[in-house]
């Protein structure tokens, strides 16, 4: 197993926990009120985040799924760059804005890596094509 095997398989195992414990954390409850509160968020939107970040973990894990693990990486890109927005709209600090950031370079370090071991390229997006795609 080549290190580019390694250090994709740890960041996409690392994102896909954090994935699914969010989730679970989300549709439990455990997303505090008040944090809901604080960043504007409606409580049915919570539910929303929670369910997709529970499919993300699936997505990214099964060999096979081609074009729904892209989605899957660019609803981490979304995910991510939207909540270090909503920290920085409601003037959090560098922690809590931080905190999104770090885990979108994890994901596009297993996103980039992905693209490495399975076809061979680099994550170049002007490299998308129907062949690499599956």
């Amino acid at each position: 197993m080549t290190a580019k095997t390694i250090g994709y398989w740890i960041s996409t195992g690392l994102i896909s926990l954090m994935m699914l414990g969010s989730g679970m954390g989300y549709l439990s409850g455990g997303m505090n009120e008040a944090m809901v509160d604080h960043l504007g968020y409606p409580a049915h939107f919570v539910m929303l985040l929670g369910a997709w970040k529970l499919l993300v973990a699936p997505a990214l894990l099964v060999p096979g799924l081609g074009k729904l693990k892209e989605l899957a990486y660019a609803g981490l890109f979304f995910t991510f760059t939207g909540a270090a927005w909503a920290h920085l709209s409601v003037g959090d600090g560098v922690g809590e804005i931080a905190a999104p950031l770090v885990a979108l370079a994890l994901a596009m370090t297993s996103f980039a890596l992905h693209r490495e071991v399975r076809f061979g390229e680099s994550a170049s997006f002007g490299t998308l094509t129907a062949a690499t795609a599956q």
